[in-house]
């Protein structure tokens, strides 16, 4: 999963695929990271570790870390939650077979559409809210598609 600071929308959905992956028992490896260097090392933002609480996920042990090209041989499905990430991450394929795996986030909501997840930071609890909702509905969709691919 990837977002431009790894601190809102990223680490929200790697929370909850983790937490959803382990209630429906597979091996699946998840991780999240941002295209810019803002907050490396550093835990989400405290909004959303706090809409994410509300709702049963943690995301408390989560740090911020920057999306490196070596992310491509780890990763099998790259997720981004904007344009402007996939441009970022685009910019880092080494050929095209990197690029095949770089899709929009709610690509499994809404195929071929390439709708993004809202930023929060500069919002409201609410706008946090509704992050949670969209990226929940998301992940529920994501995690069909990994059951049928295991």
């Amino acid at each position: 999963m990837v977002c431009l600071g790894n601190i809102c929308r990223s680490p929200l959905a790697d929370g909850l695929l983790l937490r959803k992956i382990k209630e429906q028992g597979l091996d699946v490896l998840v991780d999240s990271a941002g295209t810019a260097n803002y907050h490396i090392g550093k835990a989400p933002d405290h909004r959303m570790i706090q809409t994410a609480a509300k709702h049963g996920t943690s995301l408390e042990f989560l740090r911020a870390r920057q999306f490196t090209s070596k992310d491509f041989q780890n990763f099998d499905h790259i997720l981004v939650m904007d344009q402007s990430n996939y441009h970022n991450v685009a910019k880092l394929a080494r050929h095209a077979d990197d690029l095949k795996k770089v899709e929009y986030f709610l690509h499994y909501l809404y195929p071929n559409q390439k709708e993004a997840v809202p930023d929060p930071y500069y919002g409201t609890l609410k706008d946090f809210e509704e992050v949670y909702q969209l990226v929940d509905k998301a992940t529920d969709a994501l995690i069909q598609k990994l059951i049928h691919e295991h």
